[in-house]
């Protein structure tokens, strides 16, 4: 069960009709998630091979594989070491306001909400871009009226299929603005779509930016969350959140469900929902249940 989180009242903002080029963006932007979701399966394929090939004896290989951070799990620190799934054991620090199995969920919304909106995410993602674009604001608007509280379970599976650590980079700052509270993680989390580098660049993978970022949420860029991105304080506890995603059983981003049930994003015939269709989608589907 979900611990009560600090609540957050947002400013009803009016959500404009997504336009004809957002849907296609929309739509382009599941072309590619699909293409993602099949490299992303045959990467896990070969990561559970060499596995089994480590189990063997051939450890030095899986620890090449954790240098050069190809392998979903290795969350590489900046300035040296790995985190827990790497090769260099870093203690894990799960920050505050963190919930569910090992603090590995983020829960945004009023506690006493009568349904969970599950959202799972990669910051590297270009079709989770597109979703918050479109969105975003309204899927918080639901979250603060009392509709229903929103989960985020991350991921960074897209580290391993387009190389560097951008994923994890941003994953593990998202925990240092969690750590300052939930709304500045909500913020962040905002700040960080928003400004979403083309997810070949692994722009996120550069300290220097995910703080320049940080410096757009107002009063989150403290002495504290500055250290320990640059530290990679939550690094350990990043790859922690990405490895209950793989065992989720999720296999693409986005993904929405209320209450255990996915909330498909798109019509009968395929094309994405305008935002008034998602909302309407959701408070039916809320008050059905």
């Amino acid at each position: 069960m979900s611990q009560p989180q600090h609540q957050h009242h947002a400013t009803p903002v009016a959500v404009p009709a997504a336009t004809p080029a957002a849907r296609e963006r929309l739509r382009e932007a599941h072309r590619r998630e699909a293409l993602a979701a099949r490299t992303r399966r045959r990467i896990l394929v070969g990561v559970s091979v060499l596995a089994v090939l480590a189990l063997a004896g051939g450890a030095a290989l899986a620890i090449g594989l954790a240098d050069d951070g190809r392998t979903p799990l290795a969350a590489t620190v900046p300035g040296g070491g790995t985190g827990r799934a790497g090769g260099t054991a870093a203690p894990l620090v799960v920050p505050a306001n963190s919930t569910g199995p090992d603090g590995t969920v983020i829960v945004y919304g009023k506690a006493d909400a009568p349904h969970t909106l599950q959202v799972f995410e990669d910051f590297r993602c270009p079709i989770c871009k597109s979703f918050e674009a479109a969105h975003g604001q309204a899927v918080q608007q639901l979250a603060d009226d009392g509709t229903y509280r929103i989960e985020y379970h991350l991921a960074a599976f897209l580290d391993a299929g387009l190389g560097g650590r951008g994923s994890h980079t941003a994953l593990a700052a998202a925990g240092a603005a969690l750590n300052e509270g939930v709304d500045k993680f909500k913020q962040f989390h905002d700040v960080l779509y928003a400004n979403q580098p083309e997810e070949r660049e692994d722009g996120f993978g550069d300290v220097n930016r995910i703080l320049a970022l940080a410096g757009q949420v107002p009063g989150l860029r403290t002495e504290a969350f500055t250290k320990a991105v640059t530290e990679g304080t939550y690094a350990p506890w990043a790859a922690e959140v990405a490895a209950a995603f793989e065992s989720s059983g999720v296999t693409g981003t986005p993904t929405v469900r209320l209450d255990g049930t996915t909330v498909k994003l798109s019509d009968a015939a395929g094309h994405a929902l305008t935002t008034e269709q998602l909302t309407a989608r959701l408070r039916q589907a809320a008050g059905a249940q």
